[in-house]
């Protein structure tokens, strides 16, 4: 049911209003930022890949948030089919034109451990991860896992992250890529919240805002909006204002950089 995914996308295009008010307001140095910078989509580790839900939902919202896909109750699948159902995940994601959140490359001067962490990650999509509400002991410690016959699967202890992606998902989302979600909300979903409502009043192509300093991204498509021609202006503006305040920033970095080589001569 398409209804299903309407009060989401419904919810993320809200916040993209109230920032955009706050943004156009007076006191603009204390704006709080609700949107929604990441959305994890968990999928049935029953049904083999992705259901034609699935990709519908993704299809609907994937050009106004960064989709981090996740399978869930991955204590059900062995280790071959985690590693098999990822391929078809990957594979069915990529068949379908699903953009989900791309990881930026390595800068070409890190380190070889530092980029065999990031390779790691990047083949951990879509992540496989456990969820357990209780704690158990194991080894005369309590830890957070689930208790099998068979022994013991821990959820997010670092000693053992074979066992599940918990780990990784929770570093990246919480240090290592916080803020590559945040700009990508600004730069890619957040801008093309502005193009949609401009191309619905003016029906002119929006620039290509496909691709992104080391992480390629896609437009969305054209959507119908309705708005007056007041708050068509009131969408305009600040877009030209902020234009002219980040030129004129920078003519003021030049001018503060030349007196200082002039200083430096004298």
């Amino acid at each position: 049911c398409r209804c299903s995914w309407k009060s989401m996308t419904e919810y993320i295009d809200q916040q993209f209003e109230q920032y955009f008010r706050d943004e156009s307001g007076l006191n603009r140095k204390n704006i709080q930022d609700n949107r929604v910078h990441c959305l994890l989509y968990f999928i049935s580790p029953y049904g083999h890949g992705l259901r034609p839900l699935d990709v519908e939902f993704m299809k609907a919202i994937h050009h106004k948030v960064n989709i981090v896909p996740i399978i869930a109750k991955a204590d059900t699948l062995t280790p071959a089919e985690i590693k098999k159902m990822k391929q078809k995940i990957r594979d069915e994601i990529e068949e379908h034109d699903i953009n989900i959140y791309q990881f930026p490359d390595c800068d070409s001067d890190e380190d070889e451990e530092f980029k065999k962490q990031d390779t790691e990650l990047k083949d951990s999509i879509p992540f496989a991860v456990i969820g357990s509400n209780g704690t158990i002991k194991n080894k005369d410690r309590a830890i957070r896992g689930r208790l099998y016959p068979w022994g013991v699967v821990e959820v997010h202890t670092v000693e053992n992250l074979s066992h599940c992606d918990f780990v990784k998902l929770r570093n990246m989302l919480i240090q290592t890529h916080m803020q590559d979600l945040k700009d990508v909300t600004e730069e890619v979903h957040y801008e093309n919240y502005h193009a949609q409502c401009i191309q619905s009043l003016t029906h002119i192509g929006a620039k290509d805002r496909s691709s992104r300093k080391r992480v390629r991204r896609l437009s969305p498509p054209f959507l119908s909006i309705n708005i007056e021609p007041l708050a068509f202006l009131s969408f305009l503006f600040p877009l030209q204002l902020r234009r002219m305040q980040e030129m004129l920033q920078k003519m003021q970095e030049q001018m503060q950089q030349s007196q200082g080589e002039q200083s430096d001569t004298l």
